[in-house]
């Protein structure tokens, strides 16, 4: 997959994933509307999921960064990291981002915005204090591919609709043992209903999440690969990444949520399967690159 073909595959996955949102969304809304006879439940499930998915489309960034607690700095508050980011943009093409950091002993970083012109490059301190100088151009170099690939809307947004998805699930569960309901006056079908309300709570946040996990992780290949392109240095951004992941300091701001946006994964634990994976395991991503500096 090209650099090009990946950006129009980003935005194609986005407003397909949108769609699905909304219709899983609406198909909750409906199944409880019949459970709760209120056709009131149906229309506003249809009003949140199409206020929400296109909320996630133009403020998902916002979001992101106050959910990392992340706070914008300007050119005198860090020249160095602002000269790395500028120099590297302007080798991509890429409009200067905003610089974000989050206060945090451990290294790493992720970029977001809805587009390259709105986008965003977000490190933390431990990565500016832990990195040697061509390692962190290797890390910002990588979140400019993102930036310039169009995976930061695709996974800016996924935060915003799995969030969503999930808060509706559980409300609507609560609401099955706490709230008013007829369970007897539609007989069988009424609890076959019930019986079909509580398992699409329970399991739509399962779907959410895989189709969170079901974003390529081809991703993370290229825009290592990009990020390689635009330094000329694969063993910086591959040095980058081991001292990332052996890092002992999980980071604390990260929640599942948001923990697909970094470059590398901030709980610092072995996930079960890769199934579960929200990145490639680290050591194929420093094999590759150090196979492009052979």
């Amino acid at each position: 997959m090209t650099l090009y073909t990946q950006v129009d595959s980003n935005i194609r996955k986005t407003w397909f994933l949108i769609t699905v949102f909304l219709i899983l969304i609406i198909a909750l809304g409906w199944v409880f509307s019949y459970i709760f006879e209120s056709p009131l439940i149906l229309y506003v499930a249809v009003i949140i999921s199409i206020i929400w998915s296109f909320s996630s489309y133009w403020y998902s960034d916002k979001i992101v960064l106050s959910l990392t607690k992340s706070r914008p700095i300007k050119k005198e508050d860090n020249p160095e990291l602002y000269r790395i980011v500028e120099n590297l943009s302007i080798t991509a093409g890429l409009p200067i981002p905003q610089i974000y950091i989050i206060d945090d002993v451990s290294p790493n970083a992720f970029a977001t915005g809805r587009d390259a012109k709105h986008g965003v490059v977000c490190v933390t301190q431990g990565l500016l204090d832990k990195l040697e100088k061509s390692e962190l151009e290797g890390v910002i170099a990588h979140e400019l591919s993102h930036i310039g690939n169009r995976d930061i809307l695709l996974c800016s947004v996924v935060v915003v609709l799995v969030g969503m998805v999930a808060l509706l699930s559980d409300w609507l569960i609560r609401s099955l043992f706490w709230g008013r309901r007829n369970r007897d006056s539609k007989g069988s079908l009424g609890l076959i209903m019930l019986v079909v309300g509580i398992a699409a709570a329970i399991l739509a946040p399962l779907v959410a999440t895989l189709l969170k996990l079901a974003i390529s992780r081809k991703r993370e290949f290229l825009a290592d690969a990009s990020g390689v392109l635009l330094t000329r240095y694969p063993e910086g951004l591959a040095k980058a990444l081991e001292k990332i992941s052996q890092d002992p300091n999980p980071l604390q701001v990260a929640s599942n949520a948001t923990s697909h946006l970094f470059i590398s994964n901030p709980f610092r634990k072995k996930a079960i399967s890769k199934l579960w994976m929200t990145h490639p395991p680290i050591e194929e991503r420093v094999k590759a690159l150090r196979q492009m500096s052979i």
